[in-house]
C-alpha cells in the first residue's frame, strides 16, 4: 500500500492527547499541507488560525463546561472523557471560511488534509466541529477577537493536533455505504 492509502487506511480519532505540542516544522508542514487543499475555482475561501495557546483553550473549554449546558447533547460526553472538550489537545487549528457557496465544502477538505498531514508526521488528530461551541457562548465575541477571523469570516471547522495519550483502531470500514453504477 502506498503511502497516502496507508495513511488514510490507519488515521483514527484521537480523543486523548499528551501535552507535548507539536515542534513548529510540524505544525508548518501541517499548515502548509492545509494551504495546498483544492478549492472550488481556486477561491480558497478560508483562514486558518493555529492556537498553541494552553491557557486559551482551558479558557475556552471553562466556559463551556459550565452547569448552564449539562442539558446540551454533547455535555455527558465530553464530561465522560475528561471534561475537557478539547481533549487536552497542545494544537488546535480553526479553519475560518467566508459566506461563499462552496465554502463549507472546501473547509472540509482543507480539514482532511490537516488530519492527514498530522497522521503522517507521527501526531493523531481529530478533526472537531465542536469547536463552535466556545464561539458562540456569551464569552465567544471575545475568543473571536483573540481568534482574528478576517471580516465576514466564521467557525467553519477546528482540528485538535498533538501526540496520541492512547491509540485506538481505525473505523471499520462500511462498503454497505457504497453503491456502482
Amino acid at each position: 500500500m502506498n503511502e497516502v492509502l496507508s495513511a488514510i487506511a490507519n488515521r483514527y480519532s484521537c480523543r486523548d492527547f499528551l501535552a507535548d505540542a507539536p515542534t513548529t516544522e510540524q505544525v508548518d508542514a501541517i499548515v502548509n499541507a492545509a494551504l495546498a487543499a483544492p478549492s472550488a475555482m481556486n477561491c480558497q475561501p478560508w483562514h486558518i488560525v493555529v492556537v498553541n495557546d494552553k491557557s486559551f483553550v482551558d479558557e475556552m473549554n471553562t466556559a463551556v463546561m459550565v452547569q448552564e449546558n449539562k442539558d446540551e447533547p454533547w455535555y455527558d460526553r465530553i464530561m465522560g472523557r475528561g471534561g475537557k472538550m478539547f481533549y487536552n489537545a497542545p494544537c488546535i487549528i480553526f479553519i475560518a471560511i467566508d459566506d461563499s457557496k462552496w465554502a463549507m465544502h472546501d473547509c472540509g477538505y482543507v480539514s482532511q488534509n490537516i488530519a492527514l498531514a498530522a497522521h503522517s508526521l507521527g501526531l493523531a488528530s481529530v478533526i472537531c466541529g465542536m469547536g463552535a461551541i466556545p464561539l458562540s457562548s456569551p464569552k465567544g465575541p471575545e475568543f473571536l477577537k483573540k481568534l482574528n477571523f478576517p471580516e465576514g469570516y466564521s467557525f467553519g471547522m477546528s482540528v485538535l493536533i498533538g501526540k496520541p495519550n492512547s491509540g485506538k483502531e481505525p473505523h471499520k470500514l462500511d462498503r454497505s455505504k457504497v453503491s456502482y453504477v
